[in-house]
């Protein structure tokens, strides 16, 4: 009797643990799914983390999210911004970490707020303005195609600006977003230069790219021949002398690196070094 009642314990917690363990690996597809990106952007990254929302035929800003009232920006859990170098949004300083990202939607602005506190995600009401870090007003834009999830995303990314945007349904809002490294650089490019390797490329294409000394730059993509009179390198040099308004000259380089391109097959390089002539021509 007595055994007959162990077994029967025993099966009775063989069948709740089989339950448990069921349920913990019982996975299903979140209806508002995750999603991180990582933008590299000036010497640091931009790391988004935020979950994606559908319209289903729903009226999404003025209804579902109202207006006037602080959102969560996303669904879930916090939406996160992460910058491992310090920037500015809209021209305010935000220093490199990880902050929570709220809003308050309206018909024709957003405010937008990042906030120290990570822990808030939907319960809003428990959102502190003494945690901001900084708070702005930016404008709506009307999107002519509809966007049926959430979507946070960088566009029109270069070495110091780009734009942090937020989509959905018709609606998004276009944040600025810039970094100053030109002080960061200019002293890279001094200690770098120093080193047995001397990035002389690299320092070319940076002073070209921001308009700094076109003189010292031609100097360095010189040398960076000289390093290596690869296509690019040489076509480097034809892009200097065209900004430096050496017409001739900036030909005769081009000229020069369509050949090696040529040589290297490389299709891409020689349209550019034609288009470059027919542009300093013109």
């Amino acid at each position: 009797m007595k055994t007959s009642k162990i077994s029967l314990f025993l099966c009775a917690m063989a069948i709740a643990c089989s339950s448990i363990t069921a349920s913990a690996q019982f996975k299903a597809p979140a209806p508002s799914p995750g999603q991180t990106i990582k933008q590299a952007f000036g010497l640091g990254d931009v790391t988004i983390d935020y979950s994606r929302p559908l319209v289903k035929n729903r009226i999404i800003f003025g209804d579902l999210v109202p207006y006037g009232k602080i959102w969560r920006t996303g669904a879930n859990g916090t939406t996160k911004l992460t910058f491992t170098e310090d920037v500015k949004l809209e021209g305010h300083d935000v220093k490199a970490g990880t902050y929570g990202l709220y809003t308050i939607p309206g018909d024709a602005a957003w405010d937008i707020m990042l906030t120290k506190d990570l822990s808030i995600a939907g319960n809003v009401a428990n959102y502190n303005t003494d945690d901001e870090v900084v708070r702005f007003k930016v404008k709506t834009r009307a999107l002519s195609n509809k966007v049926e999830s959430f979507t946070i995303g960088m566009d029109a990314v270069t070495a110091t600006t780009a734009k942090l945007q937020l989509m959905w349904d018709r609606t998004m809002v276009s944040i600025k977003l810039s970094t100053d490294i030109d002080g960061k650089m200019m002293k890279n490019i001094e200690s770098a230069l120093k080193a047995d390797t001397r990035p002389y490329f690299q320092s070319a294409n940076y002073y070209y790219d921001n308009d700094k000394d076109l003189e010292q730059a031609l100097v360095w993509v010189n040398k960076a021949i000289e390093q290596n009179p690869a296509f690019y390198v040489v076509h480097l040099k034809a892009k200097i002398q065209l900004k430096m308004n050496d017409k001739r000259g900036a030909i005769e380089t081009a000229k020069w690196s369509m050949k090696l391109a040529k040589e290297a097959q490389n299709d891409d390089y020689v349209r550019m070094n034609q288009k470059l002539i027919a542009s300093a021509k013109a």
